[in-house]
């Protein structure tokens, strides 16, 4: 079996402990090389292929971001990556004007978050390379390229079609994909409510991908994100020279958008001062760059979402009533995953999917057991917490089907929860002794084996009984699968 090489990823950091901290979180993954100043950084780029690059803003010799800036010009192809404790505005505009930086992360950072912004910045890498090695190898014709660009949107509005959100006819979610089918040819603000993780900016570019703008830039920003000058710099763009460490100038995210929409993610976060620059946009029609003397006419579709009751939000006086009546012209609700489990075997198998296409692990279905632990558990983190959850037990899968003893406990231990409820509504029943008696038997039987993640010995030696006598038990009351 050919395994693929490792990414190299260099950290460089002057606190020992922050290193040995990284590398730790990094090494499973990727090959990972240290440095604890600028000059062993730089003896380590000369003498190895790095791929990316993430180093301390605060060190002895120089800023991150001044050694950052060096390496673009030497090594312009490595992806760059500034971690700092320290969150001030100008700095973090200066280092992504001089230094080309790819992401900027603050400490405390979450060994997840990290993983994951290394992982994207190394598919950057290889997608750079791809696409220069495309470009050395074909002298492509302009009818080429634009038959290209026709496949991939293609895909991609496939992708985002509608009735791939969800497919089940009794799902909760219909309602609002009927209604997002209603709205979305027409040319209005919408403002997508729900909590975190379930799937707004889905929706958001299910309804762009929907529209007459589908063949136009699809835009999204995560507002809650950014101080608001910075925010003001990205969205609305800037002259260089506006401020410190402006050196060019740079096209704001509205006038990329242009002809097609703009997703502003967790709206509720920004701040009164930037609510009002927002409304005299939305307003107009027009933005102004930082530093520039003219407005510049955009012709945007603007869908904002967030995970706060902004009604709730107006009256408090925290968001601006007038600007709410211009994003919610018309509000889609997105319902939690708790309560739309009859949606989870589709979106577990679609996650399987895409992770299996994602880390090259054929796996076709979950056992019966994995899924009913799955649909028995709450979510709080919704979609995007099953994603997670699917993926780890994909890393964790060596053969078969994704079986429950690959799901986490704390899973497990949600699903039990949920047959304990079960177990309380049966006391609220009316039937025989006999009847009652066997509910009950059934449902304590899948509860401790939904505990024991399907072990049937362990589940055995709790109840008392022995191997036999448990399958027939299992037998007579239909859980025995076979899976174990």
């Amino acid at each position: 079996m050919i395994h693929s090489i490792r990414a190299k990823v260099l950290l460089v950091d002057d606190e020992v402990r922050s290193l040995e901290t990284m590398s730790r979180t990094l090494d499973e993954e990727f090959h990972v090389l240290c440095a604890q100043n600028v000059s062993e950084a730089e003896q380590l780029l000369e003498d190895n292929q790095i791929q990316v690059i993430l180093c301390d803003q605060r060190m002895p010799d120089m800023t991150g971001v001044e050694f950052l800036a060096k390496v673009r010009e030497r090594w312009p192809r490595v992806w760059r990556i500034i971690i700092s404790g320290y969150t001030d505005a100008e700095d973090i505009i200066r280092g992504v004007n001089e230094s080309g930086i790819y992401q900027y992360i603050t400490k405390p950072w979450h060994p997840e978050h990290l993983l994951q912004t290394v992982h994207n910045a190394v598919q950057l890498y290889r997608l750079q390379n791809e696409s220069e090695l495309l470009n050395m190898e074909m002298k492509l014709t302009a009818s080429h390229v634009k038959k290209q660009l026709i496949d991939q949107r293609d895909q991609i509005k496939q992708q985002f079609q509608t009735e791939q959100i969800c497919r089940s006819p009794k799902s909760s979610l219909n309602a609002v994909v009927a209604q997002l089918n209603r709205i979305a040819p027409y040319d209005i603000s919408v403002l997508i409510t729900g909590e975190s993780g379930t799937g707004k900016e889905l929706f958001a570019r299910a309804m762009h991908y929907s529209s007459a703008r589908a063949d136009k830039p699809f835009i999204s920003e995560n507002c809650g994100a950014m101080h608001e000058e910075l925010l003001s710099s990205e969205l609305f763009g800037h002259r260089k020279g506006s401020f410190t460490g402006a050196i060019s100038d740079h096209v704001g995210l509205f006038e990329q958008a242009h002809g097609g929409t703009i997703f502003l993610d967790e709206i509720g976060e920004v701040s009164p001062s930037f609510q009002v620059k927002l409304l005299r946009v939305l307003q107009e029609g027009e933005i102004r760059p930082l530093g520039a003397d003219q407005k510049r006419r955009v012709d945007v579709r603007v869908v904002a979402a967030t995970n706060r009751d902004l009604l709730e939000e107006v009256k408090s006086g925290r968001f601006r009533q007038d600007l709410y009546y211009r994003l919610a012209q018309v509000t889609l609700d997105i319902i939690p995953l708790r309560d739309r489990k009859e949606d989870i075997p589709f979106l577990a198998q679609r996650v399987l999917e895409q992770a299996v296409n994602t880390f090259a692990k054929p796996v076709g279905e979950f056992t019966e057991e994995a899924m009913e632990c799955l649909v028995g558990y709450d979510w709080p983190g919704n979609v995007r917490e099953l994603q997670n959850e699917v993926q780890r037990m994909l890393i964790f899968h060596q053969q078969g089907p994704l079986s429950a003893d690959l799901i986490s406990p704390h899973i497990i231990r949600g699903s039990v929860n949920d047959q304990a409820v079960e177990l309380e509504s049966i006391a609220e029943l009316k039937g025989s002794l006999k009847d009652r008696v066997e509910m009950l038997e059934s449902v304590i039987l899948r509860e401790t084996l939904i505990r024991h993640r399907w072990n049937k010995s362990q589940a055995a030696d709790e109840l008392g009984l022995s191997r036999v006598g448990l399958r027939n038990k299992l037998e007579r009351y239909g859980l025995d699968r076979n899976r174990h």
